[in-house]
C-alpha cells in the first residue's frame, strides 16, 4: 500500500509539474520505476518485522507514597523510596507492621510520588532532629510518638495541614536544607533503581492541593533523569512558595521545561473527593474559564487516575442511572477528610465520564477541550507497598496492613458532619497499564503523553481498543489484532477526524484475561456525545461477551453468574471467557455531533479482599461489607470531532 501511495504521489507531482522542495531536488529526479526498486514488491512474510508499534502493556503504579510523605510517616510508614522500588520489582520485604510481603509478579515501573509539602518532615521528626525539637509543637509531637501516643500526633498533623494551620516554623519549605535533602534523596533512589529494559523508576512527586479538605491533588511525573530533575524542587501548596491553584502548578511545569529542556506531565486524581471542584465548567478559583485555562489544562493534564484505593472515579449511579455497572467501589460521602458532606449537585464535576462529556461542550464554547484526558489506575497507597491484589492487599496506610481488626475499623470518622468511611470500603486498586515500545522512562512517558494507556482495578488483563472507519467483522478473527488496529485505525487516546461519506466509526476491541486471574464477563464501549441543541448524552453498549447469553430488548446482556465461595474466598473459571474480541460499529452515529468512546472490560465476580481477610483471620465482617468484586479495566477514550 505504501509503495502504491508513493508511486501515485510521485507520478502525480511530476505530471502536474509541481515544484519539489529544495532538499528533494538534491536527490535528482528519480522515475517511478527507479523509486519502486527501492522497496519490496511483495508483502513480507513476517508480520513482526518492520513494525514499531507497542506490543505489550507495561503495568505499574504512578502514585505511591513512602515514609517521606508527612501523612504516611505520621501513620506509621517506615519504608522509604528504596524499599518501595525493591518491592515493586519483585523482592520480598518486611512491611511497616513487621509482616513479610511480596508481589505475585513484579511490576514494570513505579513512580514514588511523595507529597511535595513538608517532604521528608516525618522521618526527621521521628529521628528527633534538633531543628524540630527546638520548636514547642515539634517537641510535643515527638514526645507523643515516643510515649506511645503517635496516633494523636498523626491526627493533629494531618488536620493542621489540611486546614492550613500547620506551624510555619516547622514547615519544610523549598529552598531549605532539609527539603532539598529529601528531594535529592528521592531522585537518588529513583536513579539507583532505574534499570532501562527491565524496570523503570520514575522521578516524581504529588502536588497536594487540599484547601478546606477538597482534594485537587496532582501527581507530577518527570520524563527526565536526575540531571534535570535536580535543577528544581517540587512545587508546593503552602504560601509563600506555593499555591493551591492548579493554574500555578501548570506555570511551574512550564518553567521547569523552559529551564531544563525536560518534560513533565500531571495526573489528577480523586475528583470524587473534591466536592465538585475537580472538573469545573464555569469558573476555577474565582476566575471564569477562558481559552487560556482550557488550553493550559489540556496541555499539562494528559491523564486522569480513575481508580485507586479511595474510590473509583469513572461514573456514578446518580449521573448514569442506566449503567448497571456504575455503582462500583464508590467513595461519595464527602470531601477528603469528611469535613463537608457530599451533595448530588457536586457529582457532575467529579467523575471522569461527566468531565469527558462536559469537555465536548467546553470545546465548542472555548475552542479547546480541557478534559480530553486518558485514563490510568494507581494505588495512592501510603505504605511504600504497591500491593493491590485482592488476595495480597496491604491497605492504604500502615494501620490498614493485614490484621484481624481492619474489617471493623473506621478510615474516616468525622463527628461534626457524620461522614464515616470504614476500612472495608477502601479498595484494592489499582494499576496503570501503558502501551509503550519498551520499558524505559522515555518510552513509557511518551505513551502516557499520547494517552495510550488504560486503568485496571488490579488485574493485569491485556486490553486493546482501536477506532477507525473501515474495520470489518473479519478483522476480529485475526490473531494479531494490533497489526490490523494500527494499520486501519488509531489506538486508545487517539482522534477520529473527518468521516468518509456515509460511514460510521468502527471499533476493533480485544481483551485477554490476566494469566493468573479471572475470566472475562464482557467488553463494553461507553459513548458520550453532544447534540445540536447543546444537550449531552451517554450510552453503554455491550459489544463482546462470554457464553451464549442473548441481549434483552434494550441491548443489555444478562449477568454472567457467580461462582464465588465467600466462606473459602475462592472461585472457579467455569464461567466467562479467557478472551474477547469483536468489531463494533456505532449504530447511532451522527457526523455532526462530537463524541468520545472508551472501552470498559469487566471480569466475572471474584472474592474481594474482605473475603480473604475474613477467611484468614476468622473474623465476621460488618453488615453491608462488600465481599465480592467484578474487577475491570477502563481504556483511554478515542474522540471524534466533526470540526477537525
Amino acid at each position: 500500500m505504501f509503495r502504491t501511495f508513493l508511486k501515485l504521489t510521485m507520478v502525480s507531482g511530476l505530471a502536474l509539474g509541481l515544484g519539489l522542495p529544495a532538499v528533494a531536488q538534491d536527490t535528482g529526479s528519480p522515475s517511478a520505476e527507479e523509486a519502486a526498486k527501492l522497496y519490496p514488491d511483495k508483502p513480507i512474510y513476517s508480520r513482526y518485522a518492520g513494525r514499531n508499534f507497542p506490543t505489550q502493556p507495561y503495568f505499574g503504579d504512578t502514585h505511591l507514597h513512602t515514609s517521606f510523605s508527612m501523612d504516611a510517616g505520621a501513620f506509621g510508614t517506615r519504608l522509604g523510596p528504596r524499599d518501595a522500588y525493591r518491592f515493586a520489582r519483585g523482592e520480598q520485604v518486611i512491611s511497616n507492621t513487621g509482616q513479610p510481603v511480596k508481589l505475585s509478579r513484579p511490576l514494570d515501573f513505579l513512580v514514588v510520588a511523595d507529597h511535595s509539602d513538608n517532604m521528608g518532615f516525618f522521618p526527621d521528626l521521628l529521628a528527633g532532629k534538633p531543628n524540630l525539637l527546638a520548636d514547642p509543637t515539634g517537641k510535643k509531637w515527638y514526645d507523643e510518638i515516643q510515649s506511645g501516643k503517635g496516633a494523636n500526633a498523626a491526627m493533629e498533623i494531618i488536620v493542621a495541614f489540611s486546614h492550613n494551620t500547620f506551624p510555619k516554623d516547622l514547615m519544610y519549605f523549598p529552598g531549605s536544607r532539609p527539603y532539598k535533602g529529601a528531594w535529592q534523596e528521592t531522585i537518588a533512589a529513583a536513579e539507583e533503581f532505574n534499570d532501562p529494559g527491565r524496570f523503570t523508576a520514575f522521578i516524581g512527586y504529588e502536588w497536594t492541593s487540599n484547601t478546606g479538605g477538597n482534594n485537587l491533588h496532582r501527581n507530577v511525573i518527570f520524563r527526565d533523569n536526575g540531571d534535570k530533575a535536580s535543577q528544581v524542587e517540587p512545587f508546593t501548596v503552602y504560601p509563600p512558595y506555593g499555591s493551591d491553584n492548579p493554574a500555578d502548578l501548570w506555570k511551574w511545569m512550564e518553567s521547569y521545561e523552559q529551564k531544563t529542556g525536560g518534560n513533565v506531565l500531571a495526573i489528577a486524581h480523586n475528583g470524587n473527593l473534591s466536592n465538585g471542584l475537580m472538573f469545573p465548567v464555569v469558573e476555577s478559583f474565582g476566575k471564569k474559564l477562558d481559552s487560556d485555562y482550557v488550553e493550559t489544562r489540556a496541555k499539562w493534564e494528559r491523564l486522569y487516575e480513575v481508580s485507586q484505593t479511595k474510590g473509583t472515579g469513572e461514573a456514578h449511579p446518580y449521573l448514569s442511572p442506566n449503567d448497571e455497572f456504575a455503582d462500583f467501589e464508590l467513595w461519595d460521602k464527602g470531601n477528603l477528610d469528611g469535613s463537608v458532606a457530599k451533595k448530588n449537585e457536586m457529582l457532575e464535576f467529579e467523575y471522569s465520564r461527566a468531565a469527558h462529556k462536559n469537555g465536548l461542550k467546553l470545546e465548542q464554547e472555548l475552542g479547546t477541550n480541557p478534559y480530553k484526558f486518558g485514563l490510568v489506575g494507581s494505588s495512592d497507597a501510603h505504605t511504600a507497598l504497591a500491593a493491590m491484589e485482592e488476595d495480597n492487599f496491604f491497605g492504604k496506610t500502615a494501620p490498614q496492613e493485614p490484621s484481624a481488626e481492619r474489617l471493623s475499623a473506621a478510615f474516616i470518622d468525622n463527628k461534626e458532619t457524620g461522614v464515616t468511611v470504614m476500612d472495608w470500603e477502601v479498595g484494592a486498586s489499582g494499576y496503570a497499564a501503558v502501551w509503550a515500545t519498551d520499558n524505559s522512562r522515555h518510552a513509557l512517558w511518551d505513551a502516557m503523553q499520547r494517552k495510550e494507556t488504560y486503568a485496571t482495578t488490579g488485574p493485569r488483563m491485556m486490553v486493546r481498543f482501536f477506532g477507525g472507519w473501515d474495520f470489518q467483522k473479519a478483522d476480529a478473527e485475526d490473531r494479531l489484532p494490533a497489526h490490523i488496529g494500527y494499520t486501519k485505525g488509531v489506538p486508545m487516546g487517539g482522534d477520529l477526524n473527518a468521516p468518509p461519506e456515509g460511514k460510521a466509526p468502527t471499533f476493533l476491541v480485544a481483551a485477554l484475561k490476566d494469566p493468573i486471574g479471572a475470566n472475562l464477563d464482557r467488553y463494553q464501549i461507553v459513548k458520550g456525545w453532544l447534540d445540536a441543541s447543546g444537550a449531552l448524552h451517554e450510552q453503554v453498549y455491550d459489544v463482546a461477551w462470554s457464553g451464549e447469553r442473548t441481549p434483552d430488548a434494550n441491548g443489555k446482556v444478562p449477568a454472567v453468574g457467580n461462582t464465588v465461595d465467600i466462606e473459602n474466598a475462592n472461585w472457579t473459571n467455569t464461567i466467562g471467557a479467557p478472551e474477547l474480541i469483536a468489531v463494533w460499529s456505532d449504530p447511532e452515529f451522527d457526523p455532526a455531533q462530537p463524541a468520545f468512546y472508551y472501552g470498559r472490560v469487566i471480569e466475572i465476580p471474584t472474592p474481594r479482599w474482605t473475603a480473604y481477610d475474613a477467611r484468614f483471620y476468622g473474623t465476621k465482617p460488618e453488615p453491608d461489607t462488600r465481599m465480592t468484586v467484578q474487577e475491570r479495566a477502563y481504556t483511554s477514550p478515542i474522540w471524534y470531532n466533526p470540526a477537525k
